[in-house]
């Protein structure tokens, strides 16, 4: 993800795919042109770079010029097309292919066509590196086109925004949902998972989703995903992953203006992790870490005996079950641990000290993200 002026892009299409479909455009212009000695048109700024591969891996002698017309202010195509700088050769009888990097409404497409109407051309052939045909409002035809994009702006590779970008050699595009902060938090029971979670959440502006408190609202309100996943329930079955991201995804459509989410008791297995980062990337986001609070056993089990006093839970006065819920707990981690290491955003913190002294080292850990 690249940062331009105010703006998050994400990458979209690599320098690879498009010197593959340069290189499938110059060969369908010099299959039909043939032996005319052609001359490409470049339509600056945003063609140089496609104008300048183009013609190195032109086959056959040819003739190039551009032209300059102002069509774009910040990330979106003006209706009135200014023609800056024109041609300044005749092309009577020549033929003429006009290379541009992209084509969305055809505003500039419908002023290039006035240039040329009286340029008595022999041929006048329009190729598009990109065209966005969900955008395109004229009945010009397009001779050739590259890759059909979607109605999202992009940058780079000649492209840019508000003067940024021209230089990628890779194409990026624009994020609907800029920059948030979403991350996995675990800890083991006793690790002050819960209590941490309340800070984060009031001093980032993140909505904290708690998977336990999502099946409860969801459950006790009657909703569809609430009975269906009760059905199971009812049935001593484990609730199928697609029905808890639902209930995750609805929870996020709720905020879709967050700065971010906590998520909270999921995932717990490699399915369900590629399953939130498969609904985080529909949402133009991602999960940015798993934050762990790493504590040693004695240290949990003598905060979990410790709680049990107060806290009337016999599942806080056993010390066998104490000690068989923190090791269920590694079972599951370890496996996520694995995961998000091997797309570098574990991150462990030692969950021992004062809760100012946690709360500290976890501030640390997201203002990095």
């Amino acid at each position: 993800m690249i940062k331009l002026h105010d703006l998050y892009f994400k990458p979209f299409i690599s320098e690879k795919e498009i010197d593959t479909v340069v290189q499938r455009m110059v060969d369908e212009v010099a299959n039909d042109i043939k032996d005319d000695i052609p001359v490409f048109v470049g339509v600056l700024n945003g063609s140089f770079m496609f104008v300048s591969d183009f013609v190195k891996k032109y086959p056959r002698p040819c003739e190039v010029t551009f032209i300059k017309l102002a069509s774009y202010e910040g990330v979106k195509s003006t209706e009135d097309i200014e023609r800056l700088i024109g041609l300044t050769q005749d092309l009577t009888g020549r033929t003429v292919v006009i290379l541009e990097d992209i084509i969305d409404t055809g505003n500039t497409l419908e002023e290039i066509h006035r240039i040329f109407k009286n340029e008595k051309v022999k041929e006048l052939k329009i190729a598009t590196l990109f065209h966005k045909s969900e955008a395109y409002k004229k009945d010009f035809k397009l001779h050739y086109i590259g890759i059909d994009v979607p109605k999202k702006f992009i940058v780079g590779y000649g492209l840019d925004y508000d003067g940024l970008g021209r230089d990628l050699p890779e194409v990026y595009q624009l994020k609907t949902t800029q920059h948030m902060t979403n991350f996995v938090l675990f800890g083991p029971p006793g690790a002050g998972k819960g209590t941490q979670a309340d800070f984060l959440k009031e001093t980032y502006n993140l909505v904290h989703i708690s998977t336990g408190d999502v099946f409860r609202y969801n459950i006790k309100n009657e909703t569809a995903l609430g009975m269906l996943a009760k059905s199971f329930m009812d049935k001593g079955e484990l609730v199928p992953d697609q029905v808890t991201i639902d209930m995750l995804n609805t929870e996020v459509e709720k905020n879709a203006d967050a700065n971010g989410f906590i998520f909270d008791g999921f995932p717990r297995t490699n399915a369900q992790a590629k399953a939130l980062d498969e609904l985080m990337e529909a949402k133009d986001s991602q999960i940015n870490a798993m934050i762990a609070l790493e504590v040693d056993d004695e240290v949990l089990v003598q905060r979990l005996l410790g709680r049990g006093k107060t806290s009337g839970r016999p599942d806080d006065a056993d010390e066998q079950i104490i000690r068989n819920r923190i090791n269920e707990y590694y079972k599951k981690t370890a496996i996520l641990k694995e995961y998000y290491s091997a797309q570098d955003k574990y991150c462990g913190v030692d969950g021992v000290g004062s809760i100012s002294e946690i709360t500290e080292r976890l501030n640390k850990v997201i203002d990095s993200l």
